[in-house]
């Protein structure tokens, strides 16, 4: 009687750098491997693997492993003084398609108000 063996070879394929990706997205790896415990080194290494050069950088890496430590839950930059706020509502557009079907000239500053 003979024996036949057979060799399975297993194929593990990698996967595709994530290459766009937004910061956001970015956080929340590092939220979900922080409180799984993952070092910030380690974590910045891991990620650096996936998003190549779109990676944050180590400090960023480092700056939101310690706001999470601190018990920081938003993945979302804070607003910063100066920064314009955006609010677009029905209104505010109804607004600006009436003064552009009135003025199709109308400037950036006469809008500034709507």
């Amino acid at each position: 009687m003979q024996m036949h063996e057979q060799h399975h070879s297993i194929s593990i394929k990698m996967a595709a750098p994530l290459e766009t990706c937004t910061r956001e997205e970015q956080r929340c790896v590092i939220q979900f491997l922080h409180s799984e415990g993952v070092k910030p080194i380690e974590i910045h290494r891991r990620m650096k693997v996936q998003y190549g050069d779109a990676c944050l950088s180590q400090q960023q890496v480092y700056e939101w492993s310690r706001k999470f430590a601190n018990g920081v839950t938003s993945v979302e930059d804070a607003p910063r003084p100066g920064q314009a706020q955006q609010v677009v509502t029905p209104q505010i557009i109804a607004a600006v398609e009436a003064i552009v079907m009135e003025n199709g000239r109308v400037t950036l500053n006469d809008m500034q108000h709507v």
